[in-house]
């Protein structure tokens, strides 16, 4: 964003501050260069759910053994990413992925035809790990570190994705009566997934989004998100970039995970999902581990948010 006018005065401000600036220092440059905006919904409503995610720890092997058979793979050969940006400007930030058959390009394979006993993808497996469940809500944080029991860890994040949309496994399983609303939280679906073997299958296909994975290096302090930089715990946020801008500050008003207790926090739009879409609507990155899972997988609050922009920003016109 540096390059952009409206930009340039807040970045070398911002560059002239001190490596670890007084909370009091922060204030006033925020206070002095930034504009709070609210955001609103389509339908003029200000509040909008606000969810969580986290890098998640597995277990796994470079080689596929007898523990270690369920695969993450890298992005195929034979995924096309279809830009239309120019010939369609509001495709801005949407991407289409797809695949040649004969001289038809046609949607990517899905889960379910990913995930067979004679996989189309051999020859792709990035990583093998213990637990289908654990890869599974893998693809849906994105990024994770994996443990060899060597004790060396392979940290990965997104590559790619299938191009099928997202779909909700919770809200399928109240659908189908197998849970109770308030029971579904990413802690109680894996608790189900254990006492239902039988129907796992069928459960980890109703979502037809597949992400493949990248391995990422070791050093990096979080994982990255789609702005190409480190997440950090407890201040990213994940966004529909298509309403807030990525690289942003946002002023994020919501509570705790099952709480009232409020939760008032200045964060950046750092990143993006296929289940983060709407105006009022942010994934808040919790962190690594067991604690920060807790958290993430059982937050789904209700939250207004705040953009903040440079005072002399002027909009684009839509």
């Amino acid at each position: 964003m540096q390059g952009q006018p409206p930009w340039q005065s807040v970045c070398e401000a911002a560059r002239n501050l001190p490596a670890k600036p007084r909370d009091d220092q922060v204030k006033d440059f925020f206070q002095a260069y930034f504009q709070p905006y609210q955001i609103i919904n389509g339908d003029g409503s200000v509040t909008g759910t606000i969810t969580g995610y986290y890098e998640p720890l597995l277990y796994g092997s470079r080689v596929r053994t007898a523990r270690y058979r369920y695969p993450l793979y890298a992005p195929p050969d034979d995924l096309l990413t279809i830009d239309l940006t120019s010939l369609y400007p509001e495709f801005k930030n949407k991407r289409l992925r797809g695949r040649l058959v004969g001289t038809t390009v046609v949607p990517y394979l899905s889960r379910a035809e990913i995930d067979v006993s004679d996989p189309p993808l051999k020859g792709k497996e990035l990583v093998w790990v213990n637990d289908p469940v654990e890869a599974f809500f893998l693809h849906i944080q994105g990024s994770g570190q994996v443990r060899f029991e060597n004790g060396e860890i392979m940290r990965v994040g997104y590559a790619d994705q299938n191009g099928h949309p997202f779909r909700s496994v919770g809200r399928y399983l109240i659908e189908q009566g197998e849970m109770r609303p308030e029971t579904v939280s990413m802690q109680g679906i894996k608790k189900w997934a254990r006492k239902h073997p039988a129907k796992l299958d069928t459960f980890l296909n109703i979502n037809p989004s597949y992400v493949f994975f990248k391995e990422l290096p070791g050093e990096l302090s979080g994982p990255i998100g789609t702005l190409g930089v480190p997440l950090t715990a407890e201040r990213s946020i994940a966004v529909d970039a298509q309403v807030v801008p990525l690289g942003v500050p946002v002023y994020l008003a919501t509570t705790w995970p099952n709480s009232s207790d409020v939760l008032n926090r200045l964060v950046v739009a750092q990143d993006t999902g296929g289940a983060i879409a709407g105006a009022v609507r942010a994934d808040f990155y919790w962190g690594f581990g067991d604690d920060a899972g807790k958290l993430a997988g059982s937050m789904r609050q209700s939250g207004r948010m705040w953009v903040l922009l440079p005072k002399d920003y002027v909009a684009e016109p839509h």
